[in-house]
Protein backbone atom coordinates (compact mmCIF):
# COMPACT_ATOMS: atom_id res chain seq x y z
CA UNK A 1 0.00 0.00 0.00
CA UNK A 2 2.81 2.44 0.94
CA UNK A 3 4.40 1.84 -2.48
CA UNK A 4 1.29 2.91 -4.57
CA UNK A 5 1.27 6.00 -2.55
CA UNK A 6 4.82 6.51 -3.04
CA UNK A 7 4.46 5.69 -6.49
CA UNK A 8 1.17 8.32 -7.24
CA UNK A 9 3.25 11.08 -5.43
CA UNK A 10 6.63 10.66 -7.54
CA UNK A 11 4.24 10.55 -10.94
CA UNK A 12 2.62 13.87 -9.92
CA UNK A 13 5.78 15.30 -8.85
CA UNK A 14 7.25 14.37 -12.31
CA UNK A 15 4.04 15.93 -13.56
CA UNK A 16 4.43 19.22 -11.79
CA UNK A 17 8.07 19.01 -12.93
CA UNK A 18 6.69 18.77 -16.67
CA UNK A 19 4.84 21.54 -16.10
CA UNK A 20 7.62 23.47 -15.01
CA UNK A 21 9.64 22.74 -17.66
CA UNK A 22 7.13 23.82 -20.33
CA UNK A 23 6.78 26.72 -18.54
CA UNK A 24 10.47 27.49 -18.74
CA UNK A 25 10.41 27.00 -22.76
CA UNK A 26 6.97 28.68 -23.49
CA UNK A 27 8.86 31.77 -21.82
CA UNK A 28 11.69 31.81 -23.15
CA UNK A 29 11.46 30.95 -26.70
CA UNK A 30 8.17 33.99 -26.66
CA UNK A 31 10.29 36.17 -25.45
CA UNK A 32 13.08 35.58 -28.41
CA UNK A 33 9.63 35.78 -30.62
CA UNK A 34 8.56 39.34 -29.14
CA UNK A 35 11.94 40.22 -29.38
CA UNK A 36 12.23 38.89 -32.99
CA UNK A 37 8.68 40.97 -33.69
CA UNK A 38 10.08 43.57 -32.66
CA UNK A 39 12.61 43.82 -34.85
CA UNK A 40 15.64 43.86 -32.77
CA UNK A 41 17.16 40.97 -34.86
CA UNK A 42 16.57 42.41 -38.17
CA UNK A 43 16.27 46.25 -37.40
CA UNK A 44 12.18 45.75 -38.45
CA UNK A 45 13.34 45.35 -41.89
CA UNK A 46 11.56 42.01 -42.54
CA UNK A 47 9.11 42.12 -39.13
CA UNK A 48 7.80 45.30 -39.92
CA UNK A 49 5.12 43.88 -42.56
CA UNK A 50 3.49 41.34 -40.20
CA UNK A 51 0.36 42.57 -38.73
CA UNK A 52 -0.09 43.29 -35.21
CA UNK A 53 -1.57 40.57 -34.31
CA UNK A 54 0.81 37.74 -35.45
CA UNK A 55 2.63 38.55 -31.77
CA UNK A 56 -0.45 37.44 -29.92
CA UNK A 57 -1.28 33.96 -31.83
CA UNK A 58 2.14 31.81 -30.41
CA UNK A 59 1.67 33.13 -26.78
CA UNK A 60 -2.10 32.61 -27.05
CA UNK A 61 -2.30 28.96 -28.49
CA UNK A 62 0.66 27.48 -26.42
CA UNK A 63 -0.67 29.71 -23.70
CA UNK A 64 -3.56 27.61 -23.92
CA UNK A 65 -2.01 24.46 -24.04
CA UNK A 66 0.28 25.46 -21.04
CA UNK A 67 -3.08 25.81 -19.07
CA UNK A 68 -4.62 22.27 -20.28
CA UNK A 69 -1.29 20.85 -18.78
CA UNK A 70 -1.47 22.72 -15.73
CA UNK A 71 -5.13 21.08 -15.34
CA UNK A 72 -3.41 17.95 -15.79
CA UNK A 73 -0.19 17.88 -14.28
CA UNK A 74 -1.34 19.59 -11.24
CA UNK A 75 -4.90 18.05 -10.95
CA UNK A 76 -6.55 21.33 -10.90
CA UNK A 77 -8.75 20.24 -13.56
CA UNK A 78 -12.22 19.88 -10.71
CA UNK A 79 -14.29 18.33 -13.82
CA UNK A 80 -12.59 14.59 -13.66
CA UNK A 81 -12.33 14.02 -10.08
CA UNK A 82 -16.22 12.43 -10.67
CA UNK A 83 -14.91 10.61 -13.79
CA UNK A 84 -12.11 9.48 -11.63
CA UNK A 85 -14.28 8.39 -8.84
CA UNK A 86 -17.13 6.71 -11.66
CA UNK A 87 -13.75 4.90 -13.07
CA UNK A 88 -12.61 3.40 -9.63
CA UNK A 89 -16.44 2.17 -8.90
CA UNK A 90 -16.05 0.62 -12.38
CA UNK A 91 -12.91 -0.84 -11.77
CA UNK A 92 -14.07 -2.43 -8.42
CA UNK A 93 -17.28 -3.62 -10.43
CA UNK A 94 -14.96 -5.58 -12.36
CA UNK A 95 -13.21 -6.87 -10.03
CA UNK A 96 -16.08 -8.35 -7.96
CA UNK A 97 -17.63 -8.92 -10.79
CA UNK A 98 -14.46 -11.60 -11.70
CA UNK A 99 -13.84 -12.96 -8.36
CA UNK A 100 -17.70 -13.59 -8.38
CA UNK A 101 -17.22 -15.77 -11.16
CA UNK A 102 -14.40 -17.28 -10.43
CA UNK A 103 -16.00 -18.55 -7.13
CA UNK A 104 -18.55 -19.74 -9.12
CA UNK A 105 -16.40 -21.56 -11.01
CA UNK A 106 -14.82 -23.24 -8.33
CA UNK A 107 -17.74 -23.92 -6.02
CA UNK A 108 -19.51 -25.83 -8.99
CA UNK A 109 -16.73 -28.26 -8.74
Amino acid sequence: MDQNKYERAKKQIENEKGWYTHLFIYLTINLLLQLFYGGVFDSGSFTQHFPWWVRLTTPFFWGLSLLGHWLYGFQGWRITKPFKKWEERKIKEYLDKEEKEFKDIFDAE
